[in-house]
């Protein structure tokens, strides 16, 4: 079971400029998308990062709204949010592995993406990982899109040159 496990989290990275986040969730499940969205907050509110929110209908459209905001306002990163519970058909397996592939190929691009979209079996499940109190997942989502924009602010500037080294 994992809420017997315990895990090592990172400590929350600082920052001497301040960061500017996007939440795009997809309130399907509205208790368990606010309960994601409180958590996310609390965490970005921990490293002083200002966040914008924005809804959208399902876990399908969240990569599109994060790659609209990533080529058309000032974002250093974004957190996912949402929750896909398995039903009798197989368009949860379509929804979990396209909404989780297209926010991977955004982040390999650059972008500073939190995953905390839910996949889970059923409700009971999705209640416990949304829970600020408990497995808080939307604020894991949000601590990693703020390790990311760490990282890539460590990182800017710096070049490696192209062609052939001597």
């Amino acid at each position: 079971m994992a809420t017997a496990e315990t895990h090592y989290t990172l400590p929350l990275p600082g920052f001497d400029k301040p960061v500017k986040l996007l939440i795009v969730v997809a309130p399907y499940y509205k208790d368990i998308a606010d309960n994601l969205v409180a958590g996310a907050k609390a965490v970005a509110a921990e490293c002083g990062a200002e966040v914008d929110l924005v809804e959208v209908p399902g876990a399908l459209e969240v990569p599109s709204a994060i790659a609209m905001a990533e080529r058309l306002a000032e974002y250093d990163g974004y957190v996912a949010l949402g929750c896909v519970i398995r039903g009798e058909t197989t368009h949860y397996d379509t929804v979990c592995n396209d909404s989780s592939r297209a926010l991977s190929l955004l982040g390999l691009q650059g972008a500073c993406i939190g995953n905390g979209i839910l996949t889970v079996e059923n409700r009971a499940q999705a209640e416990v990982r949304a829970d600020p109190a408990g497995q808080n997942k939307g604020g894991g989502a949000a601590a990693a899109a703020l390790h990311l924009i760490a990282l890539s602010r460590k990182w800017a500037g710096k070049s490696k040159g192209i062609g052939f080294r001597a």
